[in-house]
């Protein structure tokens, strides 16, 4: 048997033994905040108006996305989110490590992107080598946004970006009251290598801060599980879980309206492939689907 009939046979096994019906930490913690789970272009090979409607028939209420930057991508984007009746939330973020062009980048972005009303605005803010001045700028021009629209400007804990670890992070939100973030938790648990028991003080407060949730599960070792519907995966699902009902608490008891999710399990490279074939060992789009209907089924009233 080759490598990719092997493959096959085991992920259809794998498929029948854990169905979307068995998923574990089937706890209810039904909310009535609007809850809003989006889906990631990432490894879409397709055109905008393919992928609203794989997104819409799969049970999507929407995309979060890069801003583009061309006129004719954001006339077919909006386009094809009316056509789809589907939300919209943007990334945002500069590149390159010039601080003022990668700022002054940024800033465009941002502004640009506010002006089409979208949920929220996702940052890649400043890189992990700016100083803490520097990247104190990010959070600065981000609460006047917030003030000026009344849209989330919000900061993601991401690798290579400000926000790459939970003690840093920690500085920026004792220092600014106001800065709100994107919860990826995966890649903290990547760059401790640990699911944080040892800093929850830390997390605790990084929760209490976060507006929407990027649903992925990292574990010690790596930003994102193989596949989080093997049992092998259980303990970093479930930690994961932990940590988002304790944003949904939060922001239930705060007084927010909704809570927004993105299922952001990625192509290859994030997916391990096997050796010798790039085969990946699981199918991104089915776990992203599982992801989606563990979010509705968990906290969807």
């Amino acid at each position: 048997m080759n490598r990719r009939n092997f493959l096959s046979n085991t992920l259809a096994t794998s498929a029948a033994l854990v169905s979307s019906k068995d998923t574990f930490a089937q706890k209810s913690t039904k909310t009535d905040l609007e809850v809003i789970v989006l889906a990631t272009d990432w490894g879409f090979g397709g055109t905008i108006d393919e992928l609203c409607a794989k997104v819409k028939k799969a049970g999507y209420d929407g995309l979060e996305l890069w801003w583009p930057t061309k006129k004719e991508d954001q006339k077919a984007l909006f386009m094809a989110l009316e056509k789809y009746e589907l939300q919209i939330g943007f990334l945002c973020g500069g590149s390159g490590p010039d601080f003022e062009k990668h700022f002054t980048q940024y800033k465009n972005a941002v502004n640009a992107a506010l002006e089409a009303k979208p949920l929220y605005v996702n940052s890649h803010s400043g890189k992990d080598y700016f100083s803490f001045k520097q990247n104190a700028k990010f959070i600065e021009f981000t609460i006047e946004k917030m003030e000026s629209s009344g849209i989330k400007v919000l900061h993601e804990t991401h690798r290579g970006r400000m926000c790459y670890s939970a003690p840093i992070t920690r500085q920026f939100l004792e220092k600014y009251e106001k800065m709100r973030l994107t919860l990826d938790i995966s890649h903290w648990t990547n760059v401790h290598e640990s699911l944080l028991d040892d800093q929850a003080e830390t997390v605790e407060m990084a929760l209490e801060r976060s507006y929407h949730i990027h649903a992925r599960v990292g574990h010690q070792e790596g930003p994102q599980v193989n596949d989080p519907r093997a049992p092998e995966w259980k303990t970093a699902l479930d930690k994961h879980l932990e940590w988002w009902d304790k944003v949904v608490k939060y922001r239930e008891t705060q007084g927010a309206k909704r809570i927004t999710f993105l299922t952001e399990f990625g192509p290859p490279n994030y997916l391990p492939t096997l050796p010798y074939t790039n085969v990946p060992v699981a199918d991104q789009w089915e776990i992203n689907v599982f992801m989606l209907n563990l979010l509705k089924n968990r906290y969807k009233g």
